[in-house]
């Protein structure tokens, strides 16, 4: 509850809802979020994002059964078609010939169509859940507390965030493919053994012995899928890092260390694949080529049932085209379940990330504070990283619109203060208030609406000054943005750039010098008025005159 004392409607309103949102949502959320229940396996999990799209993912199943079924037909017509070449020849009546061709011309349209339209529509569904699934973990990263990312490589996240979700379209676009193969594999049974049971049963021979070494298989494929997904994120690792610490690297010319290092995690992976490679190797052709055995028996014994006048020859024909629906799936099953064990390990690196909870939430009964005074109170505070601690007992106050600058050595918990005041860190011990209000009462996006903050290295995203400094503000007029880069006295040094402020900056903002990003830093927060400004070291990179006009401008 809140302290009634604080139930002012001008320092708090229940129903402010007041929280920085400062762009139009151009791109809707997913539809769906992922069953959080983790007992369930993998697949019912995804299966939330996957039936969003109901409509799409019904219609094309429906027209991939439909023209599996009409498929299922052909090689009875075709049986049929050959039984009637004889009495065609003899009699010189050809309608019951070109009436069959013309059914199976029509059959075979139709299955043209209707493959077609169900393919794009299972297509577009895996491809709109392979977004959707992104979109999820992107968001839900986002709520993530920094003790997350302070022991999270951002390679792991990059590609746990691409290929890991990739892998798991790949398989759901497939999957279809052999749900239509099982059904007709049934059908094509069924009819099989309608004709002939000896026949069918001596064509199926092999099948009891394709299930083992199929479930063989998938034992041995997960986890080399699961460390094939691992590997490729450590080399993703290396790279995010070189390519983001190249300065660094080539400084101290440690080219060749870091080739070497790419090469050892390159190897790694390198082993992983060769031994999936050899698994493949030795079962895939194993389990193909055992269904041939069933090709054998037919031709063999169903040969001499035709000659013995028990079957027909149509039969015989249309008995081998039936066998191979029933081979079909045993010819990729191997593949689809390598793919199945890669979808699945990818999954649960995936399920990692989603699974991990913030350790920053907001109470159901959170405050919205419409506006701030800036009474800042530290009371006993206590924080260590892990186990290292920084704060101890940690007490003082600020005053509304009192300027106070904290000194203190490197590494005594300065930058600290920073992080735990705008809540990226929750207080070991002790109580952190505004306004007299604790800081886990407020709600995090409000709390953050009313503070801005501006470290030593400003990030500066790879987009025009302009959008830069209105980054918090995306609605700023130019007069606005102007006057704040004026007030960070960045307005000279923009003007000297190429195009102004609509200049480019390169990634991290590396085209411009340290002080001339944190000029920028600045601008940006000014321009968002904050009720609450931090400068974490903010000028550190910049000459003194400049810097006294910035406080100069800083106390208007």
């Amino acid at each position: 509850m809140l302290n009634p004392s604080l139930d002012d409607k001008g320092i708090v309103d229940l129903d402010a809802g007041l929280e920085p949102v400062n762009v139009e949502q151009r791109f809707a959320n997913p539809k769906a979020d992922i069953d959080r229940d983790q007992t369930k396996n993998w697949f019912r999990r995804v299966l939330p994002i996957l039936l969003a799209n109901r409509r799409s993912f019904g219609l094309g199943i429906t027209l991939m059964v439909t023209t599996m079924m009409l498929g299922v037909s052909v090689p009875a017509l075709i049986g049929k078609l050959v039984d009637s070449i004889e009495p065609t020849l003899s009699t010189g009546e050809i309608s019951d010939f070109i009436f069959l061709v013309t059914i199976i011309l029509i059959i075979s349209l139709i299955r043209f169509i209707g493959g077609a339209i169900g393919s794009y529509q299972l297509g577009r569904v895996s491809n709109q859940l392979e977004a959707d699934l992104r979109s999820v973990v992107y968001n839900h990263l986002f709520t993530l507390s920094f003790s997350f990312f302070d022991k999270t490589q951002t390679g792991q996240l990059i590609s746990r965030a691409n290929s890991d979700i990739k892998t798991i379209q790949m398989f759901l676009m497939i999957a279809p493919m052999l749900l239509t193969s099982l059904l007709s594999f049934a059908f094509a049974a069924i009819y099989m053994l309608s004709v002939h049971l000896t026949l069918a049963l001596a064509s199926m021979i092999a099948i009891p012995l394709v299930f083992f070494l199929s479930v063989k298989l998938r034992k041995l494929t997960f986890p080399l899928s699961w460390l094939t997904q691992a590997r490729q994120a450590d080399v993703a690792v290396i790279v995010d890092e070189n390519i983001n610490g190249q300065r660094i690297v080539k400084s101290f010319a440690q080219e060749l260390m870091q080739v070497n290092l790419l090469a050892r995690a390159a190897k790694k992976l390198q082993w992983v694949q060769v031994r999936s490679i050899d698994v493949s190797a030795f079962y895939n052709p194993l389990i193909e080529n055992l269904s041939v055995l069933g090709s054998v028996f037919v031709w063999v014994y169903g040969g001499w049932l035709v000659i013995q006048g028990e079957i027909a020859l149509g039969s015989l024909v249309a008995f081998n085209m039936y066998l191979m629906m029933i081979q079909m799936p045993f010819r990729f099953l191997g593949w689809m379940l390598m793919l199945e064990q890669r979808a699945k390990a990818s999954a649960g690196r995936i399920f990692e990330i989603l699974d991990t909870t913030s350790e920053i939430k907001d109470k159901e009964d959170r405050v919205e504070m419409k506006e701030l005074k800036g009474n800042i109170s530290f009371k006993d505070v206590h924080f260590a990283y892990a186990d290292e601690p920084i704060l101890k007992g940690m007490s003082f106050e600020v005053e509304p619109n009192e300027t106070v600058a904290i000194v203190g050595q490197t590494g005594s918990g300065k930058s600290t203060l920073v992080r735990l005041l705008s809540r990226f860190y929750e207080v070991d011990k002790g109580d952190i208030l505004i306004d007299g209000v604790k800081l886990q009462d407020i709600g995090v996006k409000n709390l953050h609406y009313h503070i801005a903050q501006v470290l030593d290295e400003p990030f500066l995203f790879s987009i025009s000054i302009k959008d830069n400094i209105a980054y918090g503000r995306p609605d700023a007029s130019m007069e606005e943005i102007i006057s704040a880069a004026k007030a960070a006295e960045a307005h000279d040094f923009i003007q000297q750039t190429s195009e102004g402020y609509e200049t480019v900056v390169g990634e991290r903002g590396y085209t411009l010098s340290g002080g001339q990003r944190q000029r920028l830093g600045i601008a940006r927060a000014l321009l968002v008025d904050p009720s609450i400004l931090i400068l974490d070291d903010a000028t550190s990179a910049i000459d003194v005159k400049i810097e006294a006009k910035i406080h100069k401008s800083l106390l208007k």
